[in-house]
């Protein structure tokens, strides 16, 4: 597998290692004792999810003590996924890292704690895995709104399918971060 670092500490961009021929591919999505060695992190709940072109599901991020560090891949599909610093002691607090993610590049894009997760599906019948550093808690959950000017996200210019939740993050300037480096 090949990994890569980003600008911003604890982010990391790993591409497995597929093996195609004529039937097909293969490729292994996760191995404890391999990734253990980039990610020093146990997961504790898998989660799938399923969405339509356009739709934007984020940002969110879990409080302490439940807070969760996403491992995410795109297993059908392509999203543009994005990451953005909620550590209050960061060089970076407040910075996004987007990337896309699809069955094609087949990349995975760790987000530890302490980061706002989103991404928004740019095909049909997007599916999303995500491997959970934590089980989700809802009382522990909280939306960053996906459209803050202050963040500076660039999102594509595409219709947008977004819930009631995600319209009503919290903007930044509003927030009082929980998280440390």
């Amino acid at each position: 597998m090949k990994v890569e670092y980003f600008s911003i500490e604890g982010l990391v961009k790993i591409t497995p290692n597929v093996f195609d021929d004529e039937r097909g591919y293969f490729m292994e999505t996760f191995n404890a004792v391999r990734y253990k060695e980039v990610l020093p992190f146990n997961f504790l709940q898998d989660n799938v999810s399923s969405s339509r072109y356009g739709v934007i599901r984020g940002l969110h991020f879990q409080f302490p003590p439940y807070a969760q560090g996403k491992l995410v891949q795109v297993l059908r599909g392509k999203a543009l996924d994005v990451a953005v610093d909620l550590r209050k002691n960061s060089p970076t607090y407040g910075k996004c890292q987007t990337i896309e993610l699809s069955e094609i590049n087949r990349t995975q894009f760790y987000i530890p704690e302490g980061f706002a997760h989103g991404f928004l599906a740019l095909e049909d019948h997007t599916l999303l895995s995500y491997k959970c550093t934590s089980v989700y808690s809802a009382e522990h959950e909280g939306t960053l709104l996906w459209n803050d000017p202050d963040l500076g996200i660039q999102w594509p210019d595409v219709p947008k399918i977004v819930s009631s939740k995600d319209e009503n993050g919290i903007p930044l300037r509003l927030f009082d971060s929980p998280f440390a480096l």
